[in-house]
């Protein structure tokens, strides 16, 4: 029974799952900015200009100390998966429904009161700091292909 299942797995090489995950927080990373600056633009060039600042900075400390370790963390688990490996394990199981709490939490937010060029802050921070991480998944993907590498550590990113 279990040979036929395995038989339907969208399994495809390893490779391509470091290639999927950082097009897939590439894509969100982008969307999220997208969606920010389509509300800053209805807004004053100042106001517009100090909010996209404080996005950028929240983006900047959130790449740093949240979706680094996770981008890093990731290719790493990556790397354990057998050379041919389901499609959807680009991502953990468990970081599925975190996943689909976050895309409610941000439907909910863009229909809530909250004023949008307030709400830019936030989605710029998220969107850049996923776009920032998400260019991890593209450095392995170049170093291993040079030196045949297969794991990283933040400090080989961070040139130390």
């Amino acid at each position: 029974m279990m040979e036929r299942l395995e038989r339907w797995k969208p399994a495809l090489p390893r490779i391509w799952l470091y290639l999927l995950s950082g097009l897939m927080w590439s894509a969100v990373g982008l969307m999220l900015c997208t969606l920010a600056y389509g509300w800053l633009i209805q807004v004053e060039v100042l106001n517009a200009l100090l909010l996209a600042a404080a996005g950028i900075l929240l983006g900047t400390v959130i790449y740093r100390f949240g979706f680094l370790g996770l981008a890093i963390k990731n290719i790493n688990r990556i790397h354990l998966l057998p050379e041919k490996a389901c499609l959807f394990a680009f991502q953990e199981w468990k970081s599925y429904p975190l996943i689909a709490v976050m895309i409610a939490l941000g439907i909910t937010l863009r229909h809530s009161p909250i004023p949008k060029p307030y709400l830019a802050v936030l989605y710029i921070g998220i969107g850049l700091g996923l776009f920032l991480a998400s260019l991890q998944y593209y450095f392995f993907l170049i170093k291993r292909r040079e030196s045949q590498t297969e794991t990283i550590s933040e400090q080989e990113f961070r040139g130390h």
